[in-house]
């Protein structure tokens, strides 16, 4: 059997594997290629089964030092609010926001707010109008960036159509504040931090002191694919359940729709119609995942540029659906 050193060294050295798959060394080259001439990409990791098959960084700071992970944070959220359910702390995701953290809701929000559920934000679905895009800079330079969110009118059902808001997984990261009494750091620290072995600095807070859900959290690449390994084994590392498989299997069943990229959307995963589940961040981060074929990868990107679907992120499927898929 190939060892995973001398696998590494025919891939950084291209040579050919005459004993190897012949697709898995052309997937290899092919990945090279696209890492020289992906201007915006800093690093990639592709592990599969326990094999790192790919670890390249040509660009950026490295796999050991934190890179700003942007939306893939609202992935990391929907895991915690799993963990809050698990232990009861939340009874479950049809929970109201009215029950769970009333306090939060400001006076002259619209009488459906109490009703959203934990399920509705979780899946970008409390029917607001959105926070992100166009509206993002107002809402971060608002005295209040919960009851900011929870104020702007409804334009949908809640649990409709999928609206895209980072304002949706902060209002969740703030119920799961309210909820167990513990910060969104502390949270993430003690329940994927520690027990995997990888540390979570301090992010940004808004001006009541909730840390942001659903951007700006700092990871390394190589807690990133910690991450991806914990979506690709049903919620286990190392041998540690860490996150209850019921809710592993709940997230990456479909529930909404992007109307920009065309995914599914779980419990704050995007699910592909090639078979994988991925986080997603602004400017090309990726906590990727496919059980099917025991992959499990994770990229980093330039923070500061677009990825947009019809533009580097659509590079970024291709090279998963292609020579990355190829490596299985």
């Amino acid at each position: 059997m190939l060892s995973r050193r001398a696998f590494s060294t025919a891939l950084a050295s291209g040579l050919a594997l005459p004993f190897a798959h012949p697709s898995w060394a052309q997937s290899g080259q092919d990945i090279r290629n696209a890492v020289q001439t992906m201007s915006q990409l800093h690093s990639i990791q592709v592990r599969r089964g326990d094999d790192l098959l790919v670890s390249e960084a040509p660009r950026g700071p490295g796999l050991d030092r934190q890179a700003n992970i942007k939306s893939c944070s609202k992935s990391i959220v929907a895991l915690l609010l799993g963990t809050s359910i698990s232990r009861g702390e939340i009874a479950n995701v049809d929970a109201r926001l009215g029950d769970v953290a009333p306090g939060l809701i400001p006076g002259g929000a619209d009488t459906g707010v109490a009703d959203i559920t934990m399920e509705d934000l979780v899946t970008l679905r409390a029917g607001l109008e959105r926070t992100s895009g166009a509206n993002y800079g107002g809402w971060v330079s608002s005295g209040n960036w919960v009851a900011d969110a929870l104020s702007r009118p409804m334009i949908a059902k809640p649990g409709a159509r999928m609206l895209y808001s980072t304002g949706s997984t902060h209002v969740l990261g703030a119920a799961l504040t309210e909820a167990t009494g513990a910060s969104l750091l502390a949270l993430v620290r003690a329940r994927l931090g520690d027990p995997m072995g990888f540390d979570v600095p301090p992010w940004t807070r808004d001006p009541q002191g909730y840390y942001l859900g659903g951007n700006e959290m700092a990871l390394t690449p190589r807690a990133m694919l910690k991450l991806a390994l914990l979506m690709r084994d049903q919620g286990a590392f190392d041998g540690r359940q860490i996150v209850a498989r019921d809710w592993i299997d709940a997230s990456i069943t479909p529930r909404a729709r992007s109307p920009y990229s065309g995914m599914s959307y779980g419990y704050g995963w995007f699910l592909t119609r090639s078979g994988y589940v991925l986080a997603r961040g602004y400017g090309g981060q990726v906590i990727a995942a496919h059980s099917r074929r025991g992959l499990a990868i994770a990229i980093t990107s330039d923070p500061t540029q677009p990825a947009r679907s019809g533009g580097y992120f659509g590079d970024l499927v291709r090279l998963l659906d292609g020579p990355v898929l190829n490596l299985a």
